[in-house]
């Protein structure tokens, strides 16, 4: 019985994974659930590269390549079933606790959002998309920020939940950018490193400068300040940079190691992106009756990075250990 219950959330994973998939064939047979984008047809080439399917699928290849954050999803419940906890319970990545499931589930969960944004070509399909990305970005700089403010569990999740149900509502009345021109995804992948660097590096002063870190961040990602300092107004969420400053008043009390995980991960969503900018009709790369596709890449990097990251946030221990 207990060996039963170890194992139950990875169960409850498993069924849910495949009940999903033939749900979607089910329902993608009957014609049910797939569409088409805004003034496409199918044998046109999608936006995302790959020519439209009649088939079950609208992007064949970059749909089903987003079973890899499913498979390593499902891993990460496997491991986590197989774990021991420790005594102090001071890493909430050991075992199966509520932020270890979370964000298994989650990481689960942006291979079906994904899948329905790429194979139904579905307004919906595309809201999905958008909230299980930002369902797991802003796990990763919630969790620093719980460590360096103090906060509960309860706190935690009450934040999430908030922010989550936030972007639900406003993305699906106003778009992705909620209506207020903030692009939660992208500024959340800033939120991280800059909290990230305060967990690392917490001091006084670097708390209140760990927001310049932000311009850094957006740089990689082709944002450039020049470009933030004449767009203000469209870049007005520049502000939240220092976010992390206002909430994370003491240091930590655990420490992480980057080398490997952190740093693989990290090369793993640039590299990524790289590849993920060729994934546009018109680039050099882009063959859109290939079973290769650049946007099906772009799904096995980041599903190999939620990975690295797993394995980073496990290595937490105390200070004093």
């Amino acid at each position: 019985m207990s060996f039963f219950k170890k194992n139950n959330s990875f169960i409850i994973a498993l069924i849910s994974s495949i009940v999903f998939l033939l749900g979607y064939l089910v329902l993608g047979k009957s014609g049910l659930i797939l569409s088409l984008e805004p003034g496409e047809t199918v044998g046109d080439i999608s936006k995302w590269c790959e020519r439209v399917s009649p088939g079950l699928f609208r992007e064949p290849v970059n749909a089903l390549s987003n079973l890899g954050f499913m498979f390593l999803g499902l891993l990460m419940f496997w491991i986590l079933s197989k774990d021991k906890l420790s005594d102090d319970n001071s890493n909430q990545f050991v075992g199966l606790t509520k932020i270890s499931i979370l964000y298994a589930g989650v990481s689960i969960f942006l291979g079906p959002g994904s899948l329905l944004m790429h194979g139904t070509h579905s307004y919906w399909g595309q809201w999905i998309d958008n909230v299980s990305m930002v369902m797991y970005i802003i796990i990763p700089w919630l969790l620093n920020i719980k460590h360096l403010a103090r906060w509960s569990d309860k706190k935690f999740f009450v934040s999430y939940i908030s922010i989550v149900t936030s972007f639900s509502l406003l993305s699906w009345f106003f778009g992705t950018n909620m209506g207020i021109n903030l692009d939660l995804f992208g500024l959340s992948i800033a939120l991280w490193f800059i909290s990230e660097i305060l967990f690392r590096f917490w001091s006084p002063l670097l708390r209140w400068a760990s927001g310049f870190t932000g311009f850094l961040v957006a740089a990689i990602f082709g944002i450039m300040p020049s470009e933030i300092f004449n767009n203000a107004f469209e870049y007005w969420w520049i502000i939240l940079f220092w976010l992390p400053a206002i909430l994370s008043t003491h240091p930590p009390t655990n420490i992480r190691d980057y080398n490997p995980w952190f740093f693989l991960g990290t090369a793993s969503y640039i590299i990524a992106f790289s590849i993920w900018l060729q994934g546009y009709p018109g680039t050099k790369f882009c063959n859109p009756d290939s079973i290769i596709q650049p946007h099906g890449i772009w799904h096995l990097l980041t599903a190999f990075a939620t990975l690295c990251f797993f394995k980073f946030l496990r290595t937490e221990r105390l200070v004093d250990k």
